[in-house]
């Protein structure tokens, strides 16, 4: 389905779910109004409430049923709608050309994978997933763990949610630390999780990391990165100080 048949049966069911809700509300208004008892103010000639005609008043033309239906079937078309959209955004892909790209990675043919993923990416470029899955077969099918990097670091280009990001990050690291051996690409991300996106469990698991390469001195400690004092700019010998004038 196209953006725009979309929106439009969005915008259908809508009108037509605001439609039913005010007919069945309108109508189901008159038949309480026309099946109240008019009762007499006088306290010594009081009527007694008709409760035979508020049970079955002789007008039967508010189609409350009609009505009702129809608000029930474009509420849940609304529903339905919004549930298949979040499940779209979401890891659950049925479209065939991505099924197709996924049954040539279970044949074995996973650069001909990578080259669907790839189209259907182009076509959906927010489905980030799509691209993760790229560098998992990079990674694991193909051992090429470059690669693998490089398409990591083109999905933390892309707006993902905080945590989302955060772990394809710390993925990111782990191949720096373990195939690449680019310790120092490695601390600069993890910093950066634990800066940007600190409240996420993908920053608890950077500090840990953190925690790690420090004890293994691969990260400096804060005794070690403290400022040192700057040079002297004086031509006297050590001990002797410029004279104050």
């Amino acid at each position: 389905m196209n953006k725009r048949t979309k929106i439009a049966l969005y915008v259908f069911l809508a009108l037509s779910a605001c439609l039913f809700i005010w007919r069945f509300q309108s109508n189901y208004a008159r038949l309480m109004k026309e099946g109240e008892t008019k009762t007499d103010t006088d306290l010594i000639k009081v009527k007694v409430p008709d409760y035979q005609r508020m049970a079955a008043p002789a007008k039967t033309d508010y189609h409350l049923g009609g009505w009702g239906a129809g608000m029930v079937l474009s509420l849940v078309g609304l529903g339905l709608m919004v549930a298949h959209d979040v499940y779209d955004e979401g890891e659950g892909i049925t479209s065939p050309d991505y099924e197709k790209a996924e049954e040539e990675w279970a044949n074995g043919n996973f650069l001909e994978a990578i080259q669907l993923m790839r189209d259907y990416l182009k076509q959906n470029p927010r489905e980030q997933h799509v691209a993760l899955r790229i560098a998992e077969i990079y990674e694991k099918d193909l051992q090429n763990f470059l690669a693998a990097a490089l398409e990591y670091e083109e999905v933390l280009k892309q707006k993902l949610p905080p945590e989302r990001w955060g772990w394809a990050a710390i993925h990111l690291c782990n191949l720096y630390t373990g195939k690449l051996n680019q310790p120092d690409k490695a601390i600069a991300l993890l910093q950066r999780i634990v800066t940007d996106y600190g409240r996420t469990a993908a920053a608890e698991k950077a500090r840990k990391r953190l925690a790690q390469l420090e004890e293994e001195g691969i990260v400096p400690t804060a005794t070690e990165t403290a400022a040192a004092p700057a040079p002297s700019t004086s031509n006297l010998p050590p001990g002797f100080a410029p004279k104050k004038l």
